[in-house]
């Protein structure tokens, strides 16, 4: 692996540990929170999160890829905020098991990776890694 692609890898990996924790506060607004959920979807069963784009092929639409609400007040009975629902698609190379794309259309589909704790499933790590 070239310097490039471990330093891609080390970058995602951090990026994907810090979204595992779903919302971050940020406690410097006068005494209150605010905060911002991880892009979260899921599909099929499956959590998927966004990773660090990288070229990938559209394969064809797999069906439809839920968001939850974004609880990031800290109310869990909060139920105002509405599911919001996209288009999944499989990406070229990869398993559903593992990896989708999900976007409204295949051109604005992102890469998504399955959700399995701090790690990317190793698959898609191998994935990023040939890309760059």
């Amino acid at each position: 692996m070239n310097r490039t692609g471990r330093s891609a890898g080390a970058l995602l990996s951090a990026a994907l540990l810090m979204a595992a924790a779903a919302c971050t506060a940020d406690g410097d607004n006068g005494g209150g929170a605010s905060a911002s959920c991880a892009n979260l979807f899921t599909y099929d069963d499956h959590s998927y999160l966004d990773v660090q784009q990288v070229d990938f092929t559209v394969g064809r639409k797999l069906g439809v890829a839920t968001q939850p609400p974004c609880n990031d007040t800290g109310q869990s009975d909060r139920t105002d905020e509405p599911t919001t629902t996209t288009n999944a698609y499989k990406v070229a190379g990869l398993s559903p098991e593992v990896a989708v794309a999900i976007g409204d259309t295949p051109k604005e589909a992102l890469l998504f990776a399955a959700h399995t704790g701090a790690d990317l499933p190793p698959e898609v790590q191998k994935f990023i890694d040939g890309a760059g």
